[in-house]
């Protein structure tokens, strides 16, 4: 069985956390702080004990902020390496051995984003060297929230830094809807702030922080489509392959939600000219199985076609309401007149993000946004 994720933060990190703090400030009281840190750890899930991390750090480190950001920095292991590509390597065990890196760097930062608000300018600096040893993503955004004309001001000087990981920083910290992350309402309503920034950014060398950049504008895709339908008209043009990569990835929900100035943008206004059905291998299956899907693509066009084509799963809730979830199906250009038979196989095993329940469940096959074609089957207990 596969060790918890939450075991990545343990009593043999907090006590190397220990023990690097105390080398860089020996007057630290390490026993103090690795007992208010493991106390009911075991009991606790991830985020909750990188939180009593943080407090512990709180109860343990001096009480002027700057001179708590000198012991943390002090306290860091190395950079983490980057690449060719621009992708974070890790650290060798030598290099881990030299100081504090990973997961416990959450919480360090974490404590900045509490007590660094009346020193913005040695929190954000505190800020940059954590995010080179893991990320300041959540960290730095209370501060964006309090602070959004400084920081955003900062995130402007990031951009050009030499560091892929800060610059990254500038994108990931900055996404309105970031994953675990305090919601950013203010770039939820108007992500015009940050778009400099990723316009900034589109093109970097490193792929890692180009990703970012499509995450981000696929968040303010949920909020706003036809501003990123119109980002990927415009920015398409002379676009290189890695550019385009990224576009295609900041539209991909977009395009499957079938939102039409998105399709437009990517040549796929035009639904399939031509004839197609869905059938399944079975009427029924069982949770914890999968079920087989076969499609049938006929073209009576005259000319190639490009074709998107994804299908949704309507799945049965609690109450016996069903809601449909998009899936990624194939992505291919039919010939004129041909003839062609795809074949997949989805799923049915329980996810963290998703409960499963019996009952009959809908499946609707889409080609460019459109559905064309639907079957059912009976979900059964497992």
């Amino acid at each position: 069985m596969a060790e918890p994720f939450k075991n990545l933060i343990n009593a043999g990190t907090v006590q190397q956390a220990g023990a690097h703090l105390q080398r860089a400030w020996p007057a630290f009281d390490r026993h103090h702080f690795e007992r208010l840190a493991l106390d009911g750890l075991d009991a606790l899930e991830f985020k909750a004990r990188a939180m009593q991390l943080a407090d512990a750090l709180g109860a343990t480190l001096p009480a002027p902020f700057a001179a708590a950001a000198d012991v943390l920095e002090a306290s860091l292991a190395p950079p983490i390496a980057i690449d060719a590509e621009g992708e974070p390597t890790g650290l060798s065990n030598a290099q881990s051995a030299l100081g504090i890196s990973g997961w416990t760097v959450w919480a360090m930062g974490e404590y900045v984003a509490r007590h660094g608000q009346h020193d913005l300018a040695r929190a954000l600096a505190c800020l940059h060297a954590l995010t080179q040893r893991f990320s300041a993503e959540f960290a730095i955004r209370p501060f964006l929230r309090d602070q959004p004309a400084a920081v955003l001001a900062t995130l402007a000087q990031w951009q050009h830094d030499p560091s892929a990981h800060v610059r990254r920083l500038v994108s990931e910290g900055s996404r309105p809807r970031l994953p675990w992350g305090l919601r950013l309402q203010a770039l939820v309503a108007d992500p015009s702030p940050t778009l400099p920034l990723l316009l900034a950014l589109q093109d970097d060398p490193s792929s890692y922080v180009r990703r970012s950049v499509a995450n981000h504008l696929n968040d303010i895709a949920k909020d706003h489509p036809d501003l990123i339908a119109d980002w990927v008209v415009r920015y398409r043009r002379g676009a290189s392959a890695q550019r385009e990569a990224l576009l295609r990835h900041a539209s991909r929900g977009l395009v499957k939600q079938g939102h039409a100035p998105t399709l437009a943008a990517w040549g796929l206004a035009q639904g399939l000219a031509g004839s197609a059905t869905l059938s399944l291998d079975a009427s029924q299956a069982r949770i914890g199985e999968d079920i087989g899907l076969q499609v049938a693509l006929h073209s009576r066009a005259p000319s190639a076609q490009a074709l998107v084509i994804d299908y949704a799963v309507h799945h049965r809730k609690a109450n016996g309401r069903s809601a449909p979830k998009v899936f990624k199906g194939w992505k291919l250009t039919l010939a004129p007149g041909e003839q062609r038979a795809l074949a997949k196989r989805h799923s049915l095993r329980p996810v963290t993000t998703r409960t499963l329940y019996p009952g009959e469940h809908r499946i609707e096959l889409q080609i460019n946004g459109q559905v064309v074609a639907e079957a059912a089957f009976e979900l059964l207990p497992a």
